[in-house]
């Protein structure tokens, strides 16, 4: 059997060496003109091949990256497995993202930059404590429920949102229509980690917006088409919002001429919350796989029929 990675070489020779050492009864391979398309049982990629129609006998596409909704029109084959990309580097890169944003809005780093680039001496009075800081987090899976781990450290007010009820130790848990909107009007700095659905494209509106406090600030790692860019404008440059750090937006990147790049208030990074670490990330797709060979659910296995809703 053949798994079949269709990334760049550089993390394909890490992979290429991880199953040498840990699954030699898998064939590696990143040429498919050198492999028998019969003999393609799995296949790593970005972005879902056009030629699939290939491979009869695919088991399993696996995403070498946490976010799947590329793979939302994709003609997938009803037997053919969707695996995103669970790993502990991931998991670690994202929460360190959060808190590097959230502290740095917390502390006014925004302002101070801005003031720097324009000569400006002048100190942002008064400085809030964490203990009077409510942050909240929009998505409580493993990422969300992570930050929020980490975010406990630092003595903030902790609330978090998911669409079905979760509890964590600490937390104020959130969900629902009602429990969003409740949640939104007391945030001071709104964390979105949501990934991408039908329901959460286009969640950061002009409405969301509104319903947060005078001041309030957001940072935004989940994924760009939940992001309205126009309404965000109009709340900073309005007043309402304080400041923003946006690591995904739509499209990406932006257009060069788009006002979000040299607005004051914003700080822009280009989609690096997470960079997927190709040593933990074999050994994760490793494990993935011998889970399969014993017909056992990978972890990150795609609801696909949930997908296709997009």
């Amino acid at each position: 059997m053949v798994f079949l990675f269709l990334c760049d070489a550089e993390r394909g020779a890490v992979f290429a060496k991880a199953f040498a050492e840990h699954l030699s009864d898998v064939r590696f391979s990143m040429e498919a003109a050198s492999v028998a398309p019969d003999d393609v049982r799995y296949i790593m990629t970005w972005k879902p091949p056009e030629d699939l129609e290939r491979y009869p006998n695919l088991d399993a596409v696996f995403c070498i990256g946490a976010g799947v909704d590329q793979f939302a029109n994709a003609s997938l084959p009803s037997k053919v497995k969707l695996i995103r990309m669970v790993d502990e580097s991931i998991t670690r890169m994202v929460v360190e993202y959060v808190m590097m944003a959230v502290l740095c809005l917390h502390r006014n780093l925004h302002v101070y930059i801005d003031q720097q680039r324009r000569h400006v001496w002048h100190e942002v009075i008064p400085q809030p404590q964490s203990a009077d800081r409510r942050v909240s987090v929009l998505g409580m899976g493993v990422l969300g429920e992570a930050a929020l781990s980490k975010l406990q450290g630092f003595g903030f007010k902790l609330s978090g949102w998911s669409r079905s009820q979760r509890s964590i130790d600490g937390v104020a848990c959130f969900s629902g229509e009602d429990g969003l909107r409740e949640m939104v009007a007391n945030a001071d700095i709104l964390v979105c980690l949501l990934p991408l659905t039908p329901e959460t494209t286009g969640i950061l509106n002009k409405e969301l917006f509104a319903l947060l406090p005078l001041g309030a600030s957001l940072v935004h790692a989940g994924r760009g088409r939940q992001l309205d860019c126009d309404a965000l404008m109009s709340a900073l440059d309005s007043g309402h919002l304080s400041g923003a750090f946006l690591d995904v937006v739509d499209p990406e990147p932006l257009n060069s001429d788009h006002p979000l790049w040299a607005h004051p208030k914003v700080v822009i990074t280009p989609h690096i919350a997470a960079i997927t670490q190709p040593a933990s990330a074999a050994m994760t797709t490793i494990e993935n796989l011998r889970l399969l060979h014993v017909g056992r659910n990978p972890v990150g296995l795609v609801d696909k029929a949930g997908l296709h809703r997009q």
